[in-house]
């Protein structure tokens, strides 16, 4: 019984050190595999339990194979700005290019450390195996995203294929203007002064914002207050707001504004300095300048001068590149120089990395042993950063895996001889009957 139980053990040691080989040609053919986790082979005894304590039963080896997927290979730069990977813990979440054909059935979801993501057709962003990113869309005005950290249901693919081109309408005027204190004594013209400030319409449409200046002449000395009018280009000129601006004429703070009061339009906000005027399509928050600051619209013994002009807004833009930050916020970046956060992309972490089910393209799904998904911002909790123009390298050291291939490979020979050794005594014991 023991010779046989000998030969059992040698034919165990032949099918573990197969195995054992199996992962170790595996991971040195995936040396080069951006994303690839090494797999290993650990072998355990298996002790069978003789009829007297003088007999030893061999019992041979048992391997166990597992792909050590929370091993992180080193990360280098690239020049594709969506080439992303995880400085650390967690996973990009994607979905198979295939499942965008029934926009209306739940995402298969696949998690993968790092991937080269370029834009289709279609827009959508994708790596050249069909691996499609997903992640939460955010709302163009406000930029921000709430949603659910605890299912993967509200992932969407990225797509930047609506975004090619784009609108940004002027939605704030900042206006620090001189106006000549000479112009409000008695004795002067009392002319009206205007200037224009081009403003960018809902569509992209180059429209103005007019504003007219009036002086109130006194019939002796110096009134400091003047009339402001203005007018809207897209309604034809039509008056949107009429105020009147008081300035003050002590030795402190001599010039700035000392009183705004609102004749007609939306109200002036002395807290900011805003006013919130209506033009075609919206409203404009139109800065003046608080009361008493010397950055805004001032009254000095000098000639109408606009002191500065600031606005935001553009016209139609095109997409020129994408830009993906630490914490996973995936920004649109336009010709007209602005930007526009479009996604976030969560970063997917489960507590037992090591339990996940490893598939093709390295990527993996979630098992019992993995437990259940948590969705992080990237860099947050117990995940890492996310970086751009960056590819994670495999977790394979090649040295490592060829002197464990030698050391297999000796194994191997040697269970082979214990299994000759084994047939040799055999063929002696059925020759002892001759």
């Amino acid at each position: 019984m023991t010779i046989s139980s000998s030969l059992n053990a040698g034919v165990s040691g032949l099918s573990a050190n197969a195995s054992k080989l199996s992962t170790i040609s595996d991971n040195i053919a995936n040396a080069g595999t951006y994303g690839y986790k090494r797999a290993q082979t650990d072998f355990e005894s298996m002790v069978m339990t003789g009829n007297s304590n003088s007999v030893y039963v061999a019992g041979g080896v048992r391997a166990t194979t597992m792909r050590m997927i929370d091993t992180q290979g080193p990360l280098i730069g690239t020049t594709n700005s969506t080439d992303l990977a995880i400085d650390g813990r967690g996973f990009l979440a994607v979905t198979d290019v295939t499942a965008l054909a029934d926009p209306t059935a739940a995402y298969p979801i696949s998690l993968i450390t790092t991937g080269s993501f370029r834009p289709d057709a279609n827009g959508v962003l994708r790596t050249a195996t069909g691996q499609v990113l997903m992640g939460w869309p955010t709302a163009l005005v406000n930029g921000t995203s709430t949603f659910a950290r605890d299912t993967l249901a509200s992932l969407v693919p990225v797509s930047v294929g609506a975004n090619q081109y784009v609108a940004n309408p002027t939605t704030e005027i900042s206006l620090a203007v001189n106006l000549p204190s000479a112009q409000a004594a008695a004795g002067s013209s009392g002319d009206t002064l205007s200037i224009g400030v081009e403003y960018f319409a809902n569509l992209g449409e180059s429209e103005s914002l007019n504003f007219e200046y009036t002086p109130v002449v006194p019939g002796t000395g110096t009134s400091n207050t003047w009339t402001m009018e203005v007018k809207d280009g897209a309604q034809n000129d039509a008056v949107v707001g009429v105020y009147t601006l008081e300035f003050n004429p002590a030795q402190t703070a001599g010039g700035t504004l000392l009183n705004v009061t609102t004749v007609s339009g939306a109200p002036y906000d002395p807290a900011s300095g805003a006013i919130a005027v209506p033009v075609a399509g919206g409203t404009i928050a139109l800065n003046i300048g608080k009361i008493g600051q010397i950055d805004g619209t001032t009254q000095l013994a000098t000639g109408f001068t606009p002191v500065s002009i600031g606005k935001n807004g553009t016209p139609v833009a095109s997409l020129s590149s994408m830009s993906v930050d630490e914490g996973g916020n995936l920004y649109a970046i336009y010709d007209q120089g602005f930007t526009r956060k479009l996604y976030q992309l969560p970063v997917v972490d489960v507590p037992n990395a090591n339990g996940l089910i490893a598939q093709d393209n390295q990527s993996y799904k979630l098992s019992v042993e993995s437990g259940p998904i948590y969705l992080w911002n990237a860099g947050e909790g117990p995940t890492g950063s996310m970086r751009g123009f960056a590819r994670e390298e495999s977790s394979i050291d090649v040295a490592t895996e060829l002197v464990q291939l030698i050391q297999t490979q000796r194994a191997y020979s040697s269970n082979a001889k214990v299994i000759q050794a084994v047939d040799e005594m055999l063929q002696e014991t059925n020759g002892i009957k001759r």
